[in-house]
């Protein structure tokens, strides 16, 4: 079976596939990978093609035909739902007899490579823009585990500019946020299996008050994606019960140096005012 998601497949050979083709790749990616796991005929159906429309398409995507194409997003479907013991035993069940440093290392080096395959060097171009740009007010949002990213999101970008916003982890206090967000502000939403209710509501709730939205999710794709005008989708599994925030973590990392390097004249006196405060506060310990 090929590697890579369905979904990293239909975008990697998008431009290859033809019309009727397209329309069934648009109708498995709209609700994804739920989507296509109806019949063939259903599907078909759905995106107004004929049937042997989409036995074509899964070859095209390297797959040896519609249903093996379907057991891959059947198998996605039940990873993006799998609790940490069941992530635990899926790794423990095949482990190599070698340290877990090791393991650990391979895992999350094998992550980098992938995901920077698939990240598209001007989307990433153009949320830096969207990030850099004065007139937009940026609001982060983390779920119960991505929380922590989002804080450290927070924490950076709050020094280089001005006009950023943490939502707090309470989410029934989210649509206060949502009040103030005007047509061309920016969300920057932290989402990975499980997937979190309220992080899809939240960005419905922003895309409709004409926010843009920026998602931090994985190579499954939170459901919040149908919502995102832009999305890194960062490979997570690791040989662990949780996933690893590593790759994300560098996907922050590199925004944070792009947008500082594009405003270093403000963020160089933001920063500059800052010392200053910490001078006062005493927060630092000084050795002359």
């Amino acid at each position: 079976m090929p590697t890579g998601t369905v979904a990293e497949r239909i975008r990697q050979r998008f431009e290859e596939l033809t019309r009727a083709e397209r329309q069934l790749t648009n109708v498995i990616l709209e609700n994804y990978p739920v989507s296509g796991l109806g019949t063939i005929t259903a599907l078909a159906e759905t995106a107004e093609v004929s049937t042997p429309t989409a036995a074509r398409m899964a070859r095209k995507l390297g797959y040896g035909g519609f249903p093996e194409m379907q057991a891959a997003l059947r198998a996605e479907l039940e990873a993006t739902l799998s609790n940490p013991i069941t992530k635990h035993d899926s790794w423990a069940a095949n482990a190599p007899d070698t340290h877990i440093l090791n393991r650990f290392a391979d895992a999350v080096t094998d992550n980098l490579r992938q995901t920077l395959q698939q990240l598209d060097l001007e989307d990433f171009n153009a949320v830096v823009g969207l990030l850099t740009d004065p007139e937009r007010n940026i609001y982060v949002a983390g779920g119960r585990i991505s929380r922590s990213m989002a804080d450290y999101f927070f924490t950076h970008m709050q020094v280089i500019r001005d006009g950023v916003t943490l939502l707090t982890p309470n989410s029934n206090t989210w649509p206060h946020y949502v009040l103030n967000m005007k047509q061309g502000d920016v969300l920057v939403a932290f989402d990975i299996r499980r997937y979190e209710h309220d992080t899809q509501r939240l960005a419905e709730m922003a895309q409709e008050r004409g926010a843009e939205l920026v998602l931090f999710t994985d190579q499954w794709g939170s459901p919040a994606a149908k919502h995102a005008s832009h999305s890194f989708r960062a490979r997570i599994e690791v040989p662990s019960a949780w996933d690893s925030s590593a790759v994300i973590l560098f996907i922050i990392e590199a925004l944070i140096a792009a947008v500082q390097t594009e405003r270093w004249e403000e963020t160089r006196d933001r920063m500059k005012v800052l010392e200053q405060l910490f001078d006062q506060t005493k927060l630092f310990r000084k050795f002359t």
